[in-house]
């Protein structure tokens, strides 16, 4: 073996599986150069016993499988085809998209399309405090300022809030869910905006409604404005996408390139 050519040492077998064969300048390129003696024949032992496991797998896998399930030359085409023509139709759609999306688009996408975008669970913008019941005098004038909306009454009462650090939860400019706002407060199910006071377990609460809106009705627009312009963003990229198809197909036909025979 020693006296072999390089040339007839890269093509000498080194294992067989049925009717395929292992090729020792497969085996060199499997296995580092680099690599200690001991460590290289480690690894070129494990990478024959690998394959051989494998060669079985897939003669037991072509004896079993039906002719339909092997035809995997084909399958293998048509999924590199895909990813070619994918490629190629979004380096189209970066180059070529107007991802500009004016507000009057996104207005008549909502005005159109209202019965899409109606909620499936109530949502609501509120703020809401609990304090710790005090004399009763005090709590009945502090709900007093609280029911009333008056703007110096509720004054006095965040400033009361304030000096026994009760903060506030504030949520008014944010929605969120029906289910959010109540496994926070300890409410039944508000049916209409406003202020609430609650009593629970030694407890006050304070809770300002400020909007609700309620299942089945619309959301607020800028809820679902992003949303909204994606969608119109994704029915120009299947427009621009078909377009291009039927031009790229109009001008081979017009080229000769292409013609049924």
């Amino acid at each position: 073996m020693g006296c072999e050519r390089p040339l007839e040492l890269e093509e000498r077998a080194v294992a067989r599986a049925y009717d395929n064969v292992l090729l020792w300048r497969d085996l060199r390129n499997a296995v580092p150069l680099e690599a200690a003696a001991a460590d290289s024949a480690e690894l070129a032992e494990r990478y024959i016993r690998n394959w051989m496991e494998q060669q079985v797998l897939l003669h037991k896998a072509g004896e079993n499988l039906a002719t339909s399930e092997m035809d995997l030359e084909n399958q293998l085409r048509d999924y590199r085809n895909s990813l070619v023509i994918f490629a190629y139709e979004r380096a189209l759609v970066e180059q070529r998209l107007d991802t500009v999306v004016r507000m009057a688009e996104i207005e008549g996408y909502y005005t159109e399309n209202r019965s899409s975008f109606e909620l499936k669970e109530s949502i609501v913008r509120a703020r809401w405090t609990r304090v710790k019941d005090e004399d009763r005098r005090t709590m009945d004038r502090l709900k007093e300022h609280f029911r009333s909306g008056e703007p110096e009454r509720l004054r006095e009462l965040e400033l009361w809030q304030a000096e026994r650090g009760h903060v506030p939860v504030d949520r008014s400019a944010l929605w969120i869910t029906m289910p959010e706002l109540l496994a926070a407060v300890p409410m039944n199910e508000p049916t209409a905006s406003g202020r609430y006071v609650l009593e629970r377990n030694g407890y006050t609460w304070f809770v300002d409604l400020i909007e609700l809106r309620t299942k089945g009705t619309l959301p607020p627009l800028e809820i679902v404005q992003a949303d909204i312009r994606a969608i119109i963003l994704n029915q120009r990229k299947l427009l621009l996408i078909e377009r291009m198809r039927q031009d790229l197909y109009r001008e081979a036909i017009e080229n000769n390139e292409i013609q049924v025979l």
